[in-house]
């Protein structure tokens, strides 16, 4: 299968080299990698151009140099990168951060999983930073993929709309469950993980704001209330203790007392909740059937 890969960079001059050295060194490389440099003020075009020298296959899109980076400004350097390699002939289209690094056989691994499963139209892998292991800190599920490193089946991505820009963030939380609400399959393989070097949610902002902002973003996406408070309860038990959860939960309540309007649609929305319950249902079956709470789904 071939594949093509597109990277926003906003400013990425601390951790670009490392993910320009992880897809160099892939056993199976990219037909195109286009990198779209968002209007970085630092050295990110630099370091770019260097590689685009020795290897024919990659490309840099320069926008003009502005501050600050936002999640509208993701997208629309992501879909502009798509125009640039929209007439060439691939299987799947990758997003790739920035700021990640992966191991050789990364790209190679995931390729495989599409061509075995025909109804794949999201996959990843699981994911940890420094100080955050995905599947022990989070409500990991297997359908879940990561937006700092998700591939697309083709046919999926376009059947989808690709990112859509939304100010609150979520452009590959949209993606990814509107692609099983149209059918697909969506998964993360824990056979493989991909290395984040900056902390999510950390850009631009304290970690107490990063809180707040998540928790303002979950209402924004649609989660259900139910499953808001079992999520603040457990991250209540996470470092930063109990202080955690209840910025989490102060970001919620606030976007629901200000009555935020969502950018998700009606459909979606209906089916996210949907899947909310399920899970929750799934969790309290399990922990009736072997008084344990086992969070982590992995198939």
């Amino acid at each position: 299968m071939k594949y093509v890969l597109i990277t926003p960079a906003h400013n990425e001059a601390a951790f670009i080299e490392k993910t320009l050295n992880s897809v160099i060194a892939q056993t199976m490389l990219p037909e195109r990698w286009v990198i779209v440099d968002d209007g970085s003020t630092d050295r990110t075009a630099e370091i770019v151009c260097r590689y685009v020298r020795q290897y024919p296959w990659i490309e840099l899109v320069q926008f003009p140099q502005h501050q600050g980076r936002t999640f509208v400004r993701k997208a629309v350097a992501f879909n502009a990168g798509f125009e640039r390699i929209r007439s060439l002939a691939f299987d799947v289209i990758g997003n790739v951060d920035a700021d990640i690094s992966v191991e050789p056989e990364y790209f190679q691994f995931l390729l495989s999983k599409f061509a075995e499963l025909p109804q794949l139209g999201v996959a990843g892998t699981a994911m940890r930073e420094a100080s955050y292991d995905a599947i022990k800190d989070s409500f990991y599920h297997a359908s879940d993929v990561f937006g700092a490193c998700q591939l697309f089946r083709r046919e999926c991505f376009e059947e989808v709309g690709g990112y859509t820009p939304i100010k609150c963030g979520g452009i590959d939380w949209i993606a990814v469950r509107t692609a099983r609400l149209k059918g697909w399959q969506t998964k993360s393989f824990c056979d493989k993980l991909f290395y984040h070097h900056r902390p999510m949610g950390e850009t631009g902002s304290t970690t107490w704001k990063a809180r707040f902002d998540y928790g303002r973003k979950e209402y924004l996406l649609g989660n259900h209330p139910f499953w808001q408070i079992f999520r603040v309860s457990y991250q209540m038990l996470k470092r930063p203790y109990l202080i955690g959860g209840l910025l989490l939960f102060s970001g919620y309540v606030y976007a629901f007392a200000c009555r935020m309007k969502r950018p998700v649609d009606a459909e979606l929305l209906k089916f996210h909740r949907k899947e909310q319950l399920s899970r929750l249902k799934c969790l309290f079956v399990r922990l009736l059937k072997t008084g344990r709470l086992e969070l982590h789904k992995r198939s």
